[in-house]
């Protein structure tokens, strides 16, 4: 059986799954937020009942991040709800943007965008947030209400985004019935260039395969490149299983995987006990390709979906802003690759940085160079940088969000989607890069090869 199979047969209780296969599987953990959140209550409390109580309150995680830092009332309501439900169902794991348990929230735009308005409990962006919080745990089964879940693969987990009444029903019974997903295996092979990044290796593939090249099946990620990357470039390749129509995205436990994860249950206190599931010599793909990350360059993807793949040495586009941020792309490695090429140097074009998490935003002013912090460092080069992490301008959201195009504009971001409309305007057009690349372009005002600037 593939990773995928042996997770699926293991959470379902049988010996063995194959593809196609419909089966009851016990779930693990249920993730959801603030725009998908209040209709997932909704459709529980319809039908098991107003007093219904959840399956396992250690087993969800409610997470505010979507529409957060916004003066519009009704995305604020949005999380009322959530804290009204989590106080009533005792629920442990809620990451509050406030601190009273019995307020209200409320976004005060007279204080700007760009200093903190949070609480203690507040993290940011979900996907982020359940690694760093000790949430994603080999072996077992993740579904959030976010078609970005995937990104937990990562960590040896079947994880994928389900609708408001699926979740509804995990919640009252902590099971959901699945199709087991035909598994495409992508093995990679050779190292990253300098100039290189993961974004740039799941670009290529998405690329190679389509945006719909992989719909409902789960993409495995195996080989030597596999083994020599850290925990921030698999969740970067995984996050973006859904920009190629995946189920999932999924890779082999290893010490690394392990490492990680027993840090940060040990840092949060959350269920330290986990039973990867390892590779098998007789696995079955429905595709199965090798690539070499030596030969990879700073990759692309054009306006109007992922799958439209360019070198960015070979592009000729004149931009009107410059983003970094999101789950896939403001983490802080993301953000020290940024601020290696711009450091001490300026941005031509507007340029917006959204930390994923509010741990990022520690980390960036704690680390730094030269005796200046990054964050320093990237507010001197012109970048806006906002405390307030959240998902922000990645999904558009209401017209006060930080960094969302309003108008049409031409935009260079390390986020994870550009359909039309994603970031804001319809008519604006999203160029999908490494933060290697976005920083580069946002020096020059045109897309531009990072390896210019990166040695």
């Amino acid at each position: 059986m593939t990773l995928t199979e042996k997770i699926l047969a293991r959470a379902s209780g049988k010996a063995h799954v194959a593809a196609g296969d419909n089966v009851w599987v016990n779930v693990d953990l249920l993730m959801t937020h603030d725009v998908c959140g209040p209709g997932t209550i909704g459709v529980f409390k319809r039908e098991f009942g107003q007093d219904a109580k959840v399956w396992d309150p250690k087993k969800l995680v409610i997470i505010p991040d979507h529409y957060i830092f916004t003066a519009d009332s009704m995305s604020n309501r949005n999380v009322d709800i959530l804290r009204d439900f989590a106080r009533e169902q005792g629920l442990p794991y809620f990451y509050d943007v406030i601190d009273d348990p019995n307020g209200h929230w409320h976004f005060d735009p007279t204080r700007g965008q760009l200093k903190q308005q949070y609480g203690k409990n507040y993290t940011g962006v979900c996907h982020t947030t359940l690694p760093w919080k000790g949430h994603t745990r080999p072996g077992e089964i993740l579904f959030g209400t976010d078609s970005h879940t995937c990104m937990a693969g990562a960590f040896n987990q079947f994880a994928t985004g389900i609708g408001n009444t699926d979740a509804g029903f995990i919640l009252g019974t902590g099971k959901l019935l699945i199709k087991v997903p035909e598994s495409m295996r992508f093995f990679l092979e050779g190292e990253m260039q300098p100039g290189v990044m993961a974004k740039d290796v799941i670009l290529h593939v998405i690329g190679d395969i389509g945006f719909d090249g992989a719909t409902y099946r789960a993409m495995q990620w195996e080989g030597p490149g596999v083994n020599a990357m850290n925990m921030d470039d698999r969740m970067t390749i995984a996050n973006m299983a859904i920009e190629a129509g995946g189920k999932n995205a999924i890779f082999p436990y290893d010490e690394t995987t392990g490492a990680y994860v027993r840090e940060r249950v040990a840092e949060n206190g959350t269920k330290s006990e986990f039973e990867p599931v390892e590779l098998e010599k007789d696995q079955r793909f429905i595709y199965d390709k090798v690539f070499n990350l030596s030969e990879l360059e700073p990759t692309v993807a054009c306006h109007p979906d992922p799958g439209q793949r360019k070198l960015a040495k070979e592009m000729d586009v004149t931009l009107d802003r410059a983003y970094i941020g999101s789950c896939t792309g403001g983490k802080t490695s993301d953000f020290l690759a940024f601020a290696h090429v711009v450091k001490g140097k300026t941005v031509k074009i507007d340029t917006f940085g959204v930390p994923a998490t509010t741990k990022v935003v520690q980390e960036l002013k704690d680390t730094l160079w030269d005796g200046v912090s990054v964050w320093s460092i990237l507010e001197s080069a012109g970048v806006r940088m906002t405390e307030n992490a959240s998902c922000a301008a990645c999904l558009g959201g209401p017209v006060d969000t930080f960094g969302r195009m309003n108008t049409a504009l031409k935009c260079i971001s390390a986020t994870n989607r550009n359909f039309p409309g994603r970031m804001g305007s319809k008519e604006s057009q999203v160029f999908l890069a490494s933060p290697y690349t976005v920083a580069a372009s946002a020096l020059t005002g045109r897309i531009t090869d990072p390896r210019e600037y990166v040695s």
